[in-house]
């Protein structure tokens, strides 16, 4: 690196190369592979929980302190109560992996005290690294990046998420993708979350969208593309993102164009209620593990925000001060008084003694 980073990104970026380096390994012989369905097309193999253990190892090595939320192990390891909380999600993109098409990442971010600090997303099969520090720029294969300059919906690429979950509803998205599909250059969906936010930041997308994400597939990505300049948000352009399973983002003029296109299917507002009524019916069932962790992890967000708030001093909350037009006369003749007088200068009616 031709630049001094920081020390937990350091350590980010040691924890994804010792994960990419298992991926690589394993990809080598994908039939050897023991494949194992969390649910209805969401599948984890043995080299998920071997890249996400040397990871949680390579972290809590230096930092033993600090918490963990791994999507295959959860909360398991780590502190439980840290101010800072690593999210990590070994091999981004496991669908693609057991299939041999090379399109997969390693995510990893820092959080301290709900805010994504530093993050890296590592493409080992492209030897391919992403890297950011929150006021620090992203960055790929030690170049800066940063979000395209496109203005117009019909000369844009834009990268998505097709629904492959129980539960998923598809005729929602299908709604949502011919909206943006009419208005672009064209849509994308390689598969793994954490690179198309990459591409996003890179310039490579001009904005993306997806809904049934976990905080570990967004997370990283989601610094690389605001230290790249560009917005990250729910579909009805709030920064409040991370649990709400729904993102989209963009260079700012674009990330503003797909919210207004994305805002009538959020599911942070209700709208309809006999459309809310539909589109409950045809969800089905959703994953109660994952909904409960993410439902835990936002609580517990919203209680250190709560306490962080409650804890500021008094002093340093801003002060509103009134300013009536009496004392605001006075300010000014006090001004006026000291004003220096130029010698040999007429005298005006403010400066006559009467």
């Amino acid at each position: 690196m031709s630049q001094a980073l920081h020390p937990m990104l350091n350590i980010a970026i040691k924890a994804a190369r010792a994960a990419g380096a298992i991926i690589n390994r394993a990809s080598l012989d994908i039939e050897r592979l023991t494949v194992t369905a969390k649910s209805h097309n969401d599948f984890v193999t043995e080299v998920d929980k071997a890249a996400e253990d040397a990871i949680i190892a390579t972290i809590l090595e230096a930092y033993p302190g600090h918490g963990i939320l791994a999507e295959e192990s959860g909360r398991e390891h780590g502190a439980r109560h840290s101010d800072y909380v690593w999210i990590i999600d070994p091999l981004d993109g496991t669908t693609n992996f057991i299939h041999g098409f090379p399109v997969y990442a390693v995510s990893i971010a820092l959080s301290f005290r709900g805010q994504i600090q530093q993050a890296v997303v590592y493409d080992p099969a492209r030897n391919d690294l992403f890297y950011a520090s929150k006021g620090k720029g992203a960055y790929m294969n030690d170049r800066r990046i940063r979000v395209s300059k496109r203005t117009r919906m019909l000369d844009c690429l834009i990268g998505t998420g097709f629904p492959f979950r129980k539960g998923d509803n598809f005729q929602r998205y299908l709604k949502m993708f011919e909206e943006v599909m009419v208005q672009c250059a064209g849509v994308r969906r390689p598969g793994a979350a954490a690179l198309d936010l990459c591409y996003v930041a890179a310039g490579f997308y001009d904005g993306f969208f997806e809904t049934g994400l976990s905080p570990w597939d967004i997370a990283a990505g989601s610094l690389m593309i605001t230290e790249a300049g560009g917005l990250v948000g729910n579909f009805t352009g709030e920064p409040d993102f991370l649990y709400q399973r729904e993102i989209v983002a963009g260079n700012p003029r674009i990330y503003g164009q797909l919210v207004k296109t994305l805002s009538p299917y959020t599911r942070v507002i209700k709208e309809d209620p006999k459309v809310d009524a539909e589109l409950e019916a045809d969800d089905g069932e959703s994953d109660p593990e994952d909904d409960a962790l993410i439902q835990q992890l936002q609580a517990a967000e919203d209680a250190a925000q709560a306490e962080k708030q409650a804890a500021e001093p008094e002093a340093a909350k801003p002060q509103r001060k009134r300013i009536t037009a009496a004392a605001k006369a006075q300010e000014d003749r006090d001004a006026a008084e000291r004003e220096p007088k130029r010698p040999g200068r007429p005298a005006r009616r403010d400066d006559a003694p009467f």
